[in-house]
């Protein structure tokens, strides 16, 4: 399939012209697209690559045994493959699938002095095995978070190239609403993102069938990988829970109350029993925590209940790909969300708010009906972003701007398919915005003032 852009690429570029660049981690999970971004980095800047894929090539495995140093390593390469070359200030060492052998990262620090060799490593699933990963080489590696494509990358595929962010930017910045064609034609290309999610196969296989005709088939099959993952790296006695609580996501984000319930689980189960299960699947990459603030005030950190939350996946494909059979072939056919379309909207917009490095945190008033959806900050404000399936007033979001009471919010924004728009310190803004509001939440002067 053809290589799509990737908001990688700009960082790996950028690495390699650093002259004191240290040995680089790619953490990001399972078929995001890490290797193949990697290897087109490779083969644009590099005379000689050295790729070991540590699942697929298990003999390398005993590279180690000698010491961390390069020599040693490079020697022990070489005599298990002797057509490999080392070419000193030429060559990319590439170590994939490093969770499955993740001593390898303990050399990192002596490939950092050492200084003749640039090393990136990748692999799915480090968050689990990370704790160990960072009690090694500190300070002698960087570390990126890759994600699956979000929706800049996703018009990028459709052949869009920046003119429309920056136009778009502007008519943030400006309050300035869209015509119609951008409208109808963002709105649209919003949609079949929400359909596809951003796993590049299945983005590619829509750009090449301009249709969703076999997405599904692909997003199932990653659904399925990610259940082998389960079978395979989590210990036994947890794979039941935690498979359990990666199938129930599209029942509790369905709810009214889309607060995850243990006791929707499985019958009987306790919070102290799955609160590991849900954190592997975080740590994997696989699922996001939306924790609950104790009071809509900052600094959001350690202002929150760890004990309450609402869980999304990373992708919202996943979520789409979950869904009964009926609501797959209505979603695909005509584009109809049925009783998943606060769900998904929910969903797409906190994946929107992840990949651009925002914690997730929503607010519900235990003793009364006040709640909103997320949480954002600029300089000196507090945020609030309502997220509407449908037209409609926003009581919640309307106390939180009027009361006294919460001091750090003087304005709003409601996410909707509706056009931009403001009245009376909320700011309304289409779906296909959300991507942008880091770029552009300093630089509102409703909101920034």
């Amino acid at each position: 399939m053809p290589y799509l852009k990737r908001k990688i690429d700009l960082y790996l570029d950028n690495w390699f012209t650093k002259t004191d660049k240290k040995p680089l981690i790619i953490k990001g999970a399972r078929q995001i697209g890490k290797t193949r971004s990697i290897r087109r980095f490779a083969d644009e800047h590099y005379e000689n690559i050295v790729e070991i894929n540590l699942i697929e090539q298990k003999r390398f495995r005993s590279i180690l045994e000698d010491g961390y140093g390069p020599d040693e390593i490079i020697r022990n390469i070489s005599r298990i493959e002797p057509s490999i070359k080392f070419i000193p200030n030429k060559t990319l060492i590439f170590f994939d699938e490093i969770q499955s052998y993740p001593d390898i990262t303990t050399a990192l620090k002596f490939f950092s002095m050492d200084g003749r060799f640039d090393v990136i490593c990748s692999g799915s699933l480090l968050g689990i095995n990370y704790k160990q990963i960072e009690s090694v080489s500190v300070g002698y590696k960087t570390e990126y978070d890759m994600y699956s494509l979000d929706f800049e990358e996703f018009l990028w595929a459709r052949g869009y190239d920046d003119s429309l962010k920056t136009d778009l930017l502007q008519h943030i910045k400006d309050i300035r609403p869209f015509n119609e064609t951008t409208m109808n034609t963002l709105t649209s290309l919003f949609l079949d993102y929400a359909i596809t999610g951003g796993m590049p196969e299945v983005v590619s296989k829509y750009i090449e069938t301009r249709s969703f005709s076999g997405t599904h088939e692909l997003q199932k099959q990653i659904v399925a990988a990610y259940r082998e993952d389960i079978r395979k790296y989590a210990d036994g006695a947890d794979q039941t829970r935690i498979t359990r609580v990666f199938d129930s996501i599209p029942a509790q984000l369905a709810k009214e109350n889309k607060k995850y319930q243990i006791s929707k689980v499985a019958s009987g189960a306790k919070f102290r029993d799955y609160a590991g299960c849900i954190d592997w699947l975080q740590d994997a990459g696989i699922v996001v925590k939306c924790y609950c603030l104790g009071f809509p005030e900052l600094p959001l950190k350690g202002n929150y209940d760890d004990t309450r939350f609402k869980l999304y996946y990373s992708d919202t494909g996943i979520l789409t790909s979950m869904l009964d059979d009926e609501s797959q072939e209505d979603l695909r056919a005509n584009k109809n969300l049925g009783i998943y379309k606060g769900a998904l909207y929910e969903s797409i917009v906190g994946e929107a708010l992840y990949k651009q490095g925002y914690p997730l945190f929503y607010y519900k008033r235990e003793d009364g009906t006040l709640e909103e959806d997320f949480f954002i900050r600029n300089r000196n404000k507090l945020i609030p972003l309502e997220v509407k399936a449908r037209s409609g007033q926003s009581q919640s979001m309307r106390s939180l701007i009027r009361n006294d009471k919460y001091a750090d919010i003087k304005c709003g924004i409601k996410l909707s398919l509706n056009n931009i728009g403001y009245d009376n310190d909320l700011l309304t803004l289409p779906y296909f915005c959300t991507f942008l509001l880091k770029e552009c939440v300093n630089d509102i002067r409703i909101i920034s003032d």
